[in-house]
């Protein structure tokens, strides 16, 4: 289900909140849906659901062939705003690449969006998971190597406030359940600088994360090597991984400082 609108106050406008949640209930899982099924995943009426569709048909970020709806490339000008005055990714790609290149594993760069982590930039070494990744996809942070990293970094207040919230729904059997286990890992990530998580996100899936700081030293991105179990054990990937993706992170964080005033 899609992330529910937060509660109204004098400034906030109830339609666009409903609107975008009509896009956000668009996934991998559901590309394609009934107006039933639309109207199901957001929790509104049939005839809410019905006129907030048509009007995203109208506006071309949604097409229907008359009994279901799926959304258009226009979708993606949505994100291109965001990510055209974000440097980080532009900065990142040739560094994520020449890094894969010394490791021979996949690279990624990723920035922290509420409770999850935004993949901005990406150089896939072979398939390692069943879901593709690709800039613009979403996990929860508290499953992934970047997430550890970025939450780690959060100011005492707000990581207590997410500790407070967050609901751990483990995705494989090797994932932290609890969450104090997860404050102890996460107080571990922030003394050694670096995160590691084996199998976590995905049965068969390792990687390590490290953080790309700011000209002030405030953590603002990740970026991780991940690998198959079947290619390297998770000791294996650190020994020779690691020096190369903390250097890579520096770097980054260095060519983002001269890029803004």
């Amino acid at each position: 289900m899609p992330d529910q609108p937060p509660p109204a106050g004098d400034q906030f406008v109830q339609s666009l909140a409903r609107g975008l949640s009509v896009i956000r209930a668009f996934d991998h899982d559901h590309p394609e849906m009934t107006l039933s099924e639309v109207a199901a995943r957001v929790g509104f009426s049939r005839a809410t659901a019905r006129r907030f569709l048509h009007t995203l048909v109208e506006l071309d970020y949604v097409r229907t062939d008359g009994r279901t709806f799926a959304l258009t490339p226009q979708v993606l000008r949505l994100g291109t705003a965001y990510l055209s005055g974000l440097a980080l990714p532009d900065v990142a790609q040739p560094h994520l690449e020449q890094l894969s290149a010394t490791v021979g594993e996949s690279t990624s760069a990723a920035v922290l969006d509420r409770d999850d982590v935004v993949y901005v930039a990406r150089v896939a070494t072979r398939r390692i998971m069943s879901v593709g990744i690709t800039v613009g996809t979403r996990f929860p942070a508290y499953a992934t190597s970047m997430g550890r990293v970025l939450l780690a970094a959060l100011p005492t207040e707000e990581l207590e406030t997410y500790l407070a919230e967050v609901t751990l729904r483990p995705l494989t059997t090797h994932a932290l359940a609890d969450v104090e286990a997860l404050r102890d890992e996460l107080a571990q990530v922030r003394d050694r600088g670096w995160a590691a998580v084996d199998q976590e996100l995905e049965p068969g899936l390792r990687s390590i994360a490290a953080p790309v700081r700011n000209k002030e030293g405030t953590v603002v991105a990740a970026l991780n090597v991940s690998a198959s179990t079947s290619s390297v054990g998770v000791d294996d990937l650190v020994g020779a991984a690691l020096p190369a993706l903390l250097e890579t992170a520096a770097r980054v964080g260095d060519d983002l400082a001269l890029t803004r005033p």
